[in-house]
């Protein structure tokens, strides 16, 4: 088996995910460069893990889809052709943060012992106790504290 201590920076392809015994995997979409190969070659896929607890942490709590980081360490050669090589990362380094994404569908909100639902499809806001009873549809997201002021009015301040 060959091994091979590099640096890649790629684009992180989806949300890290918790490995056995403590350790965690991520792929990186390493993109190809085209000025120097035919252009029907597509980005390359790097699978990455590493035990390393503080690294771990950070891909767990900080790294999310789209971040482009520099992952140094071992690469090691797939057993079998055609097998994807695997990087076991000891040092990492975000070079950019991905954009906040914005959420254009529905969001589940709190206030206090309430929960509502903004739908951008929808004006009117579902309101709830955080039991899951109904308290009732709010016209818009401004309307949402006059709602639940006036159920806690009607049932004595029990959410």
């Amino acid at each position: 088996m060959d091994t091979k201590h590099c640096a890649v920076d790629g684009w992180v392809d989806a949300t890290p995910a918790p490995g056995p015994r403590g350790t965690a995997t991520f792929d990186l979409i390493v993109p190809t460069d085209l000025d120097s190969v035919d252009e029907d070659i597509h980005d390359t896929v790097i699978t990455c893990t590493s035990g390393d607890p503080r690294i771990v942490h950070e891909l767990l709590t900080a790294i999310q889809p789209g971040d482009l980081l520099r992952a140094t360490g071992t690469l090691v050669q797939p057993p079998m052709p055609g097998e994807p090589a695997l990087l076991v990362v000891d040092a990492l380094e975000v070079l950019d943060t991905a954009r906040v994404p914005v959420l254009r569908e529905m969001v589940l909100d709190r206030y206090g012992d309430y929960c509502v639902i903004f739908d951008a499809d929808r004006e009117e806001v579902p309101v709830f106790t955080a039991l899951g009873h109904w308290v009732g549809l709010a016209d818009n997201p401004d309307t949402v504290a006059t709602l639940i002021d006036l159920h806690e009015r009607a049932n004595g301040g029990d959410a």
